[in-house]
C-alpha cells in the first residue's frame, strides 16, 4: 500500500513533518512540545529548560523500509514452479518427436502473449482478472471472467484426481489403472477429504505446494529422462521414431491435432504470476527476460519427460492418466529397479494432492469476495463457517465433482474420460482469457495515460495473436481426437459443448439475471481475485 493505514480506523495515518534538527541532531516533530525535566508533558514551570536525554537514549531517525525487490531469475523460478508439471506428458508422448513442435507453438502464440499482457494489467490495476475485465469491458464481463476462473476447477479436480487414481494404482495394483470404478472412488474420497481439510482453515496447506515442484516434478522428471538417455545409449530402440521425418505431426485433419488443446491448459495461470511484476527493479527490461527464461525451463520440463515416455511406451499402449507410471515401470524393469515404481507413484500422488489442496480455497474465495461485493451469488453460497472458509461453495462444488467422477465409471475408457474432462476444463478457462485480451486492448485505448509499472510491447498484436489462438483452441476442442476412441462424434460434441458452454456461460448468466439486491452481503471493496 502507498499510505500507512491506521489500525483502528482504516484511514491513512498522518505523516509527521520533521522540524529543524536540534543542536544534538535530534529532529522534533512539528506540533510537539519539549518535555520539561524529562516529564512527557512538562510540569508547567516557566523557564524550565528541557534536560537533554542520555546519549544512548537519543532516538535515531526512523529508517525508511527498503523496497523488497526480487530478481528476474527468482520470478522465472516462481513462474516455472506454478506452471510446469508432469501430468500432461503422456498426452503429448503419443506424438513422439512431434511433441516438441506441439509444445513450442502454444508457448509462442499463447504463453508469451498471456505473460506479457497480464503483466501490464497487473502493474496498472489491482484486484486481478475481475477488475481488469470490469474496467476494460463491464462488470458483468468481469463476473463472467472470475466465474470461469472458478468454474474450470469443477472439471479440473476430476482430471487431476483421475491422474492421482491411475498413479496410485501402480502402488497397489497396476490393473486398477484402467478401472473406471476405482478412478471414480479415488476422486470422491480424495476430494471430500480435501474439502474437510480446507474447511478447517488449515494454514499449513499454503506451504504444501512449495515442495511439489521438487518432489513431484523435478526429481521424477530428471530421473525419467536420465534413465531414458542411458536406455537409448545402451543401444535399445525407441518405441517412437526419433528421426527428422517425425518432427511434425502426421496430418489427418483437425482430429489429429486435437490433443494440442491440452497444452493451453498446461500453460494457463500466467495471469497469477504477473502480479509480481511490480517487485522487479526494472520491469520493462527484466520481466521479458524472466518470462523467456521461464518459458525455456517450462518447455524443458514438458518436452523431455514426454519424449522419454515415448521411448519406452508405444503410443497405442499409452494411457493418458497412467502414462508416466507405465514409463517408469518399463524403465525400472530394464534396470531391475521395479521396487522403485511405488516410490515414484507416492511422490507423484503427494505432489498432486498438495496441489489440489492449494487450489481448493483460492478460486472459490475470489468468487466469494466478488459475490459479497456485487451480489452475484445467493446468500447460501456466500456463507462462511466458523473458520471463515466458504464451506457451502466447496460442498456444492463437491456434489457436482462427485457426479462428474461417475463419468469415469460410465465412460468405457479411462483415457477418454480423462480427455473429455481436460478439454472442458481448458475451454472454460479459455473464455476468461478471451475476455482478458479484449479488456487489455480497450484499457490501453481508453486509459492510455493510466500509470503502469510495465507496458507490453505491440500489445494489440500480442492480444490479437493470443485471442485468435485461444479461440482456435476452444473451437478445435469440439473435434474428437483421432488418437482416442470417443464413440459417436455427435455425443462427444454434446458432452463437451454442454459441459463447457453450459458451465462457462449459461450458469453465470442465470446467476446474473436472477440476482437480487439482498444478495449483497458486504461493503464495496476491491478484492484480489486470482486462482492462486
Amino acid at each position: 500500500m502507498s499510505a500507512e493505514t491506521a489500525p483502528t480506523t482504516g484511514e491513512p495515518a498522518p505523516r509527521h513533518r520533521a522540524a529543524p534538527a536540534a543542536p544534538g541532531g535530534t529532529a522534533v516533530p512539528v506540533g510537539s512540545t519539549p518535555a520539561g525535566n524529562g516529564s512527557p508533558a512538562g510540569d508547567g514551570r516557566a523557564g524550565d529548560a528541557p534536560e537533554p536525554p542520555p546519549a544512548d537514549a537519543v532516538p535515531a531517525r526512523t529508517p525508511v523500509p527498503a523496497a523488497q525487490w526480487i530478481s528476474w531469475v527468482a520470478l522465472a523460478m516462481m513462474t516455472t514452479s506454478s506452471v510446469a508439471s508432469l501430468r500432461a506428458a503422456p498426452t503429448m508422448a503419443i506424438y513422439g518427436l512431434a511433441a516438441v513442435f506441439l509444445y513450442v507453438v502454444p508457448a509462442v502464440v499463447f504463453l508469451l502473449p498471456t505473460s506479457l499482457v497480464s503483466a501490464e494489467l497487473a502493474s496498472g490495476w489491482k484486484g486481478g482478472v475481475y477488475n481488469w475485465v470490469s474496467e476494460g469491458i463491464s462488470k458483468p464481463a468481469g463476473f463472467l471472467a472470475v466465474w470461469c476462473q472458478f468454474a474450470m476447477t469443477i472439471f479440473y479436480y476430476p482430471t487431476l484426481l483421475g491422474f492421482v487414481a491411475s498413479t496410485l494404482a501402480y502402488v497397489i495394483n497396476p490393473d486398477l489403472a484402467t478401472s473406471g470404478v476405482w478412478t471414480a472412488a479415488v476422486i470422491v474420497v480424495v476430494y471430500w477429504s480435501g474439502v474437510w481439510v480446507s474447511s478447517r482453515g488449515t494454514k499449513a496447506i499454503a506451504g504444501l505446494a512449495s515442495g511439489g515442484l521438487i518432489i513431484g516434478t523435478l526429481i521424477p522428471g530428471v530421473l525419467l529422462v536420465t534413465l531414458g538417455v542411458v536406455f537409448l545409449g545402451q543401444g535399445n530402440p525407441s518405441a517412437a521414431p526419433m528421426d527428422a521425418e517425425h518432427l511434425l505431426p502426421a496430418w489427418a485433419g483437425l482430429s489429429s491435432l486435437v490433443l494440442i488443446v491440452n497444452n493451453f491448459l498446461s500453460y494457463s495461470g500466467m495471469e497469477m504470476n504477473a502480479v509480481h511484476v511490480s517487485s522487479l527493479r526494472n520491469p520493462a527490461r527484466e520481466f521479458p527476460r524472466s518470462m523467456f527464461l521461464a518459458m525455456g525451463m517450462v518447455l524443458l520440463i514438458f518436452i523431455l519427460p514426454a519424449l522419454a515416455i515415448s521411448w519406452f511406451v508405444p503410443a497405442e499402449e499409452l494411457s493418458l492418466t497412467a502414462g508416466i507410471m507405465q514409463a517408469f515401470d518399463a524403465v525400472f524393469a530394464q534396470f531391475g529397479w521395479q521396487w522403485l515404481t511405488p516410490v515414484i507413484g507416492i511422490m507423484l500422488v503427494t505432489a498432486s494432492v498438495a496441489g489440489m489442496l492449494t487450489w481448493l480455497a483460492g478460486p472459490s474465495k475470489g468468487l466469494l469476495l466478488i459475490s459479497r461485493q456485487e451480489g452475484y451469488l445467493p446468500p447460501f453460497l456466500q456463507r462462511l463457517n466458523k473458520n471463515g472458509v466458504q464451506q457451502n461453495i466447496l460442498v456444492t462444488q463437491g456434489a457436482i465433482t462427485t457426479l462428474i467422477a461417475l463419468g469415469y465409471a460410465l465412460i468405457p475408457s479411462v483415457s477418454s474420460a480423462y480427455w473429455v474432462f481436460s478439454v472442458i476444463t481448458t475451454q472454460v478457462y479459455l473464455i476468461m482469457y478471451l475476455l482478458m485480451f479484449v479488456a487489455a486492448v480497450r484499457l490501453r485505448r481508453l486509459h492510455a495515460d493510466h500509470p503502469r509499472g510495465y507496458k507490453a510491447p505491440i500489445i494489440r498484436t500480442l492480444c490479437g495473436v493470443g485471442f485468435v489462438a485461444s479461440a482456435a483452441a476452444l473451437l478445435v476442442g469440439f473435434v474428437p481426437p483421432s488418437q482416442l476412441g470417443t464413440g459417436s462424434p455427435w455425443v462427444y460434441v454434446l458432452v463437451v459443448g454442454g459441459g463447457a458452454l453450459g458451465l462457462g456461460l449459461l450458469v453465470p448468466f442465470l446467476f446474473y439475471r436472477l440476482r437480487k439486491p439482498s444478495w449483497r452481503l458486504a461493503e464495496a471493496q476491491q478484492p484480489e481475485v486470482s486462482a492462486s
